[in-house]
């Protein structure tokens, strides 16, 4: 059974979705520890709550980024990580912390990458005029929301939506397409092989699996 450490900075919706699938037997693994950034997040309640070890370290504490991830990586070496999920932990992650989980870091972002890096995904699709809007899940790599897309869901956006509506519609998806590439994971069937992901020994295309124009 793969040890599972997520990474949060807020209410953990998509941590309650791996909790809950790794409860149902879902995924093959178990979670070993909930580390936030921030202290009094809901998302640290969810961990407790699971009975799982629930880690607050305070970046405001760390006079760098650098010192910061370095002891932010020694609090999740603590608990011999198979997979590092980075479920809304917003934090830009140093090179060398990347480096030192490459191949078992994992991410989800709110929008069909590469569409969309960074920050007010759904806002900016509004503006776009987008019909079509989502959300990724990708290996992590230097690049921010850079690395190789494992798996994406669609959503429609409407004339009269506002972001609040599409983030609603995409966190719907989060959560159903994050436990199944943790799933794979934990099964042994995915896996990065530098700027590409594979699932089953074959390499996905650079929208994911199952990608519509495949």
């Amino acid at each position: 059974m793969k040890s599972i450490v997520v990474l949060i900075s807020g209410s953990g919706s998509n941590l309650q979705a791996i909790l809950d699938a790794c409860k149902a037997g879902f995924i093959a693994g178990r979670v070993s520890a909930v580390i936030s950034n921030k202290a009094d997040v809901f998302g640290l309640t969810r961990a407790s709550d699971a009975g799982v070890p629930a880690l607050v370290l305070d970046h405001k504490q760390y006079a760098d980024r650098a010192s910061y991830d370095a002891a932010l990586c020694q609090l999740i070496d603590r608990h011999q990580p198979d997979l590092v999920v980075l479920a809304g932990f917003m934090r830009i992650l140093t090179p060398e912390f990347v480096a030192h989980y490459s191949g078992r870091l994992l991410n989800i972002h709110p929008s069909l990458l590469p569409k969309y890096q960074g920050l007010n995904t759904h806002q900016r699709a509004i503006e776009a005029g987008d019909t079509v809007h989502g959300c990724s899940v990708h290996f992590v790599t230097a690049e921010l929301d850079g690395g190789p897309v494992v798996l994406q869901a669609k959503v429609p956006v409407f004339p009269e939506d506002d972001a609040a509506a599409v983030a609603a519609r995409v966190h719907e998806q989060e959560h159903r397409i994050y436990p199944l590439v943790v799933r794979w994971f934990c099964q042994d069937r995915l896996q990065q092989q530098a700027d590409k992901a594979l699932l089953d020994g074959h390499i996905l295309s650079p929208h994911g699996y199952a990608d519509d124009d495949e």
